[in-house]
């Protein structure tokens, strides 16, 4: 079953992007003359997405009235505390409504193919319970880790220093309603796929950015600007 729903994660604080996240929450920071959640947005048309949920916690009333009216968007504030992208995800299930969904992180650009129909053509609900848009790490702009996952052969993930976790990702949900926390994070439900083997990742030919800093900014406009989408 290809996925028509999408999560985007619009709830931190975007304590690393001071101060210019001192007025504003960070999925309303510009880049290349647009905020950060249109860049996201921007990417659902393609992959037949209808329904989108975005979390929102700090400054959640600007980011609420930057999207009111967009036909089947919805904004869940998260009032009394961020939830987390795990509890995120399953206080929207009620939003969302079927399975699989996919999630996208609104702190980061791309080029190159739309990376939700990338992770839709590539799904296989027969083999995977997860499957993660990887970026080789020699091409993760504004990203300094090590990486997070190794991929076999096969296509299955396991933790280790090599792929970073773009932020793209479509995951069953079902597993969710098993973790006891109201406050968690999706590794918990990475962790369960990982041990039965069905947590799989491609990698992502085209162009990424992190943009969680404010040095991301200008990285994100140069690559975007190399692409010729500005």
């Amino acid at each position: 079953m290809r996925p028509a729903s999408l999560m985007i994660f619009g709830a931190g604080f975007g304590t690393r992007m001071r101060p210019l996240t001192d007025d504003r929450p960070k999925p309303l920071i510009e880049v290349a003359g647009k905020p950060l959640i249109d860049h996201a947005l921007a990417l659902a048309p393609d992959a037949g997405i209808r329904q989108i949920a975005v979390n929102a916690h700090y400054r959640a009333g600007q980011l609420a009235a930057y999207l009111a009216g967009r036909p089947g968007l919805t904004v869940l504030h998260e009032t009394d505390a961020i939830l987390d992208t795990g509890g995120g995800l399953r206080n929207a299930l009620p939003v969302l409504g079927g399975d699989p969904v996919f999630t996208l992180n609104s702190d980061a650009v791309w080029t190159g193919p739309n990376p939700l129909c990338m992770l839709a053509e590539a799904w296989d609900p027969a083999r995977m319970d997860g499957l993660l848009l990887l970026i080789p790490r020699g091409q993760a702009t504004g990203h300094s880790g090590r990486g997070d996952f190794l991929i076999d052969p096969e296509g299955r993930l396991k933790r280790g220093p090599g792929a970073v976790y773009s932020g793209a990702q479509i995951l069953r949900t079902d597993g969710l309603a098993e973790i006891p926390e109201r406050v968690f994070s999706l590794n918990r439900l990475w962790d369960r796929m990982l041990a039965g083997g069905r947590l799989h990742g491609i990698l992502n030919p085209g162009g990424w950015c992190d943009v969680g800093h404010p040095d991301g900014i200008a990285e994100a406009e140069a690559l975007l600007a190399g692409q010729g989408d500005v």
